[in-house]
Formats: structure tokens, C-alpha cells, sequence
């Protein structure tokens, strides 16, 4: 017991390490390309807990926060996500995850488009544009594993494709994640190295969280440092309402923070208008069900509600089936 405790230690500060590598060779600030890897599309559970999902990633979501929380699937699992941002950007993912044995095989696809702006001179005269504005597409693979059911390892290599008004620019990036999970799953250690390549090319960063689990609620938090911005943190906190009290389907609730910069205010008459967040870019809410036997096979679904004050409101759906 004290070999299998000493081993998952050592293995879980090796992946820490991959993490500080990252930071290490991007102590320089500046502004990276592919900013709209930051947007988190295809995890509308971490959106919703206001980023905080480096220690609680599962499933098809984890393949595009942290791969090692793809280790503990046991079967096999499809999603479908869109986000529909403001002015018009749309972002859609596909994701699915093989088990093989012990190894957790993932691939997703990612498309983010916009196809109206106006344009306009220095002198402020509207131009003619034909063609969309943007089409960026991410493609990816990732394998995730288990070790002594405690340490959850992931690694995903991305194929980047941005084309922003008819500018192309292929880049190469790559995620290396860890999970550490104690107490019988009821606290659980994340890290991670996100979108490490070229600084310049790709917006790096060094990603760490925890989170407790219980029945009936979830708390997490996180700390996130990308290489062209200041050090963000979120917390988030998810209400179980389990499968076994509804004879339907397992319930979440979830509210989150997450201390991005304040984006004015929205009078638009919009859901986050009415409920009284139109002045915050910070709080997100969100929800989820998951039943284990509809016609057989597990089916859920997630909805976020992002807030970003007078930009407008961003809204993230998510449908897996786990079969």
C-alpha cells in the first residue's frame, strides 16, 4: 500500500511538472493568436461553475478542459455542443470517446464561424465584404488512463486551423493533464499545461483546481495563468439532486464565478437583463440532467448561461449519449 501511495505521488508531480515546464518558457506577457481557444466551447458544466473544471472534468467534456478526466469513462460516449456567442459567432464541437482496455481513446471536432460584420475605412465609409469573417476549425486526439484508481494522466494534440477574413493560419498545440482523486472520490486535485506551443501563435496556459464531491453538492475552484493575460480564478458550486429521489434522472444546479473584466452595462431586455445580472460579466449559471437507462442507453444533457454586461449573453448546449 505505502509502494502504490509513494508511486501515484511521484507520478502525480510529474504531470505537475508538465504544467510548470509550460510557464517556465512563457514567462514573457504578450497576445497570442487563437484567442477563441479560451472560450470553452464543448464544457458547458465548466462554464456554468465559473471555470472551475480542471479537478472535475469527465467524460467528452474533458477533452477540451483536461484530458485526464476522460480516464475513468468505462463506456463508450458521444456529444454534440453549440455555443452561440455575440454579433453572430457561432461555435459547434463534436466529441466521442473509445474505451481500449485501460486506455481511454478521444477525438473531437470544433468549428467556430461568423458570417456577417459590417466593415468599415479608416474614414469610418462602409465596405464590401463577400465571404465569411471567420471560419476556425480545431481538430483533436487525445488518450487518457487510470493508475491505482486514484491518478487520472490525459494528453490531447490539436490541429488548429484559423481563417479570420480570409487570413489562414495553421498551428500545432497540445494539452497534458492530471487528476489526483482521494477519499474515495470525495476530493480531487487537478493540474494541467493547456494550449502549450508557440506563445505567440496559441494562448498557453498552466491550469490548477480542487474539488469536493458529496451526494448532494459539488464546490470547486480553480486558478488559471494564460501567457497574455493576468492570473483569473474561478469558483463554482453544483446541487445533486440524485436519480434515486425523482425515479427520473440525476439533477444538477449549478452556479459559478469567475473574475473576468467587467464589460459594462446591458439594457437589451435579454434573460440575464430580466434576472437581474446585466451589470456583471462574472456570474454564470447553468444546469444538468443525466439518466443511466433511457431505452438502454445513458443520456444527458448541459446548459450554461454566460452574462458578459452590455457585449450581451452567451448561451452553451450540450446532448451526450454514453452507449
Amino acid at each position: 500500500m505505502k509502494n502504490n501511495i509513494a508511486k501515484i505521488t511521484l507520478m502525480f508531480l510529474i504531470a505537475m511538472s508538465f504544467g510548470l515546464t509550460a510557464k517556465a518558457s512563457s514567462e514573457y506577457a504578450g497576445t497570442s493568436a487563437s484567442a477563441f481557444l479560451k472560450l470553452g466551447t464543448g464544457a458547458p458544466t465548466a462554464q456554468a461553475m465559473g471555470n472551475a473544471y480542471t479537478a472535475l472534468s469527465e467524460g467528452t467534456q474533458a477533452l477540451f478542459w483536461n484530458p485526464a478526466g476522460a480516464a475513468t469513462n468505462t463506456t463508450r460516449e458521444v456529444q454534440i455542443s453549440h455555443m452561440q456567442w455575440f454579433e453572430g459567432v457561432g461555435d459547434s464541437s463534436l466529441a466521442y470517446i473509445q474505451p481500449m482496455g485501460r486506455t481511454m481513446l478521444g477525438v473531437t471536432l470544433r468549428y467556430l464561424r461568423l458570417n456577417d460584420l459590417e466593415f468599415r475605412d479608416d474614414m469610418g465609409i462602409p465596405q464590401d465584404w463577400a465571404g465569411a469573417v471567420m471560419q476556425d476549425f480545431v481538430a483533436s486526439v487525445s488518450l487518457s488512463r487510470s493508475f491505482f484508481n486514484a491518478l487520472d494522466l490525459g494528453a490531447t494534440a490539436k490541429y488548429i486551423n484559423e481563417n479570420n477574413v480570409n487570413v489562414r493560419h495553421i498551428n500545432a498545440a497540445f494539452d497534458v493533464g492530471a487528476k489526483l482523486r482521494l477519499f474515495s472520490n470525495k476530493l480531487v486535485l487537478g493540474v494541467m499545461g493547456q494550449n502549450l506551443g508557440d506563445t505567440d501563435e496559441v494562448p498557453s496556459a498552466v491550469r490548477g483546481g480542487a474539488a469536493i464531491n458529496t451526494k448532494y453538492f459539488t464546490v470547486a475552484g480553480e486558478v488559471v495563468d494564460y501567457v497574455d493575460d493576468k492570473v483569473r480564478y474561478g469558483v463554482g458550486l453544483a446541487i445533486h439532486i440524485p436519480e434515486e429521489l425523482v425515479q427520473v434522472a440525476q439533477f444538477d444546479i449549478r452556479i459559478g464565478y469567475y473574475n473576468r473584466d467587467n464589460t459594462g452595462f446591458a439594457e437589451d431586455g435579454t434573460i440575464a437583463d430580466k434576472m437581474g445580472l446585466d451589470t456583471t460579466s462574472k456570474v454564470s449559471l447553468g444546469f444538468g440532467f443525466y439518466s443511466s437507462e433511457v431505452f438502454g442507453y445513458g443520456l444527458g444533457l448541459d446548459y450554461a448561461m454566460m452574462p458578459f454586461g452590455a457585449l450581451g449573453t452567451a448561451h452553451q448546449l450540450a446532448v451526450r449519449l454514453q452507449f
